[in-house]
Formats: C-alpha cells, sequence, structure tokens
C-alpha cells in the first residue's frame, strides 16, 4: 500500500443545516459540511411527509442567484469597458511627465485623440514637440497594456 495517500480525518469536523440552523459535530474527511436539510427538519423524518419542499422557494432562489450572476457578469463589462475608454487621460498612464506635457501643449489630453492623432502613423505623433521615439515606445506599450487596439498605421516603424 502507499504511504500518504489517505485523506486528512477531521474528528470535528462542523456539520449546518441551511433550513434549520441546526449544528453538530461527526468525523470527517473536510472540516465543515452544509446541508440543504437534515434529519430535524426533513418531512420524512418529522412525519410530515404531506408537506413536500417548497418547489416556487426552490424556483425563486433559482432566479435569485440566476440575477446576482448576471448582476457580477454586467459589472465586470462595465469595468473592462472603463478600463478602455477613449476618454481615459493620458496621466492614467505611466508615461514621464516631459511626455504628458508635450502631448497636452499639443492638445492631447485623452486616449481617444492620442488613437485619432496615431491612424496618422507614427509619424504624426513625433511631429510633437518634445516627444520622442522613447515616448512613442512608452505610449504604445502602455495603451497594448490596458487592452487598447492600435490603429495599423502606429504599427509601420518609419525612420
Amino acid at each position: 500500500m502507499k504511504t500518504k495517500i489517505q485523506p486528512k480525518y477531521y474528528y470535528q469536523a462542523k456539520v449546518s443545516c441551511a433550513s434549520c440552523g441546526a449544528t453538530w459535530t461527526t468525523g470527517s474527511t473536510v472540516p465543515e459540511i452544509r446541508t440543504e436539510v437534515c434529519s430535524n427538519c426533513h418531512p420524512f423524518y418529522t412525519g410530515q411527509q404531506a408537506r413536500l419542499l417548497d418547489r416556487e422557494g426552490q424556483v425563486d432562489r433559482f432566479y435569485k442567484r440566476l440575477q446576482v450572476r448576471q448582476d457580477y457578469v454586467s459589472e465586470l463589462k462595465a469595468q473592462a469597458e472603463a478600463k478602455t475608454s477613449l476618454n481615459r487621460p493620458l496621466t492614467d498612464l505611466n508615461l514621464t511627465a516631459k511626455a504628458i506635457a508635450a502631448l497636452a501643449a499639443a492638445g492631447l489630453t485623452n486616449v481617444g485623440q492620442v488613437l485619432s492623432r496615431l491612424e496618422g502613423g507614427e509619424k504624426a505623433l513625433l511631429e510633437v514637440e518634445g516627444f520622442g521615439r522613447k515616448s512613442l515606445i512608452d505610449l504604445k506599450k502602455q495603451l497594448r497594456q490596458l487592452g487598447y487596439e492600435l490603429p495599423a498605421a502606429a504599427s509601420e516603424i518609419e525612420v
């Protein structure tokens, strides 16, 4: 027999019922167990076999969980859209103060304006006074890391 393959055994595993709130301890391979119904509240054990589980309540709980999931997905989508917003200020990018000042002097204060300028190619941004090749490389790297799609003209290297 192989050694050290047995799961850890918890002698005082806590069991709790979600319906009635009863708790007790038992031995198990997991430290905590949660059940929907237990012997204290199950209709078979309580003598109320005519009373079945609340089907409508189960449906309501399902729709509630579904709504929570949809809210979570829409929140993630909104965060992703905010991350790639064209109105994002250039100060959010990790560029040097000199590069940001040069772009601001040229009237470029947000990502959308820079991307529209990049549609004319790299040369259009390199014409900005005080904005050099190193700043352009840093700018393009930051935009790609944040998930922005650079125009095709911006990928062409002009010497």
